[in-house]
Formats: structure tokens, C-alpha cells, sequence
């Protein structure tokens, strides 16, 4: 087997294997590494590459969109109207090639990708 096929098969076991929490924290952890890629290629002038990472980030908040029970707590209706602002931007940032607003969402991104990792974490951790 390919090493390619072995990581491949490697990441969708681990995927397949990981808590509902575990999965939500990946979904953040590939987004913010997106835009960290699309922020270095723009800023290297490669809007191609950028094109490519704020694609993928506008497909990983779709899905945060779409399995978001925004009834299930108090605040899903205003991460909600985040998700929608999120992808607006990112949308504007691949069509302009956009620095700041990518590091705009970057600012949103990673203490939400914190907060969630220590959420899981701390959820992990607590007795059944």
C-alpha cells in the first residue's frame, strides 16, 4: 500500500472513529489552517492557491452551517448569523483576493477553534 493510500485510510479512520466534539474541532482546526494558507498565498501574490484554501474554507462553513441545531442553545442564532457573515466573506476575499478580509476571519476563527477545542476537551474529561 501507498504511502498516500495509508494516509488516506489512516484519516478516514480517524474520522470515522472521533466523537461528535472531536469532529467539530477538526472542522475548525482545517478551517483556520485554510485561511492561514490563503493568507500566506495572497500575500505571496498566488491567488490561484488562495482560490483553492477559500474554497475549501467556504465549504467547511457550509457544513458548520448545516449542522448547527440553532434551537439546541441560547446562542445558536448568533453563531448562526456568524457562519452567514463567515462565508459572505470569504466569498468577497476569493473574488477581490482579499487579504484583509481573510485575516478578518481569521480573527473570528481561531478563538472559536480554542474555545471549542477546550469545550470538547473539558467535555471529554467530565464523568459519564
Amino acid at each position: 500500500m501507498s504511502a498516500a493510500a495509508l494516509r488516506a485510510r489512516y484519516l478516514g479512520d480517524t474520522v470515522a472513529t472521533a466523537s461528535p466534539q472531536q469532529l467539530l474541532v477538526m472542522l475548525y482546526d482545517r478551517l483556520a489552517l485554510d485561511l492561514e494558507r490563503a493568507q500566506s498565498a495572497l500575500t505571496d501574490g498566488d491567488r490561484s492557491a488562495a482560490g483553492v484554501q477559500l474554497q475549501h474554507a467556504q465549504e467547511i462553513v457550509i457544513e458548520l452551517q448545516g449542522s448547527l441545531q440553532i434551537d439546541a442553545w441560547e446562542s445558536g442564532p448568533r453563531l448562526a448569523s456568524l457562519y452567514t457573515w463567515l462565508l459572505t466573506e470569504l466569498i468577497t476575499a476569493n473574488v477581490k483576493g482579499d487579504l484583509r478580509r481573510v485575516a478578518d476571519c481569521r480573527k473570528i476563527v481561531e478563538p472559536l477553534r480554542d474555545a471549542w477545542t477546550e469545550a470538547a476537551a473539558s467535555l471529554a474529561s467530565s464523568p459519564a
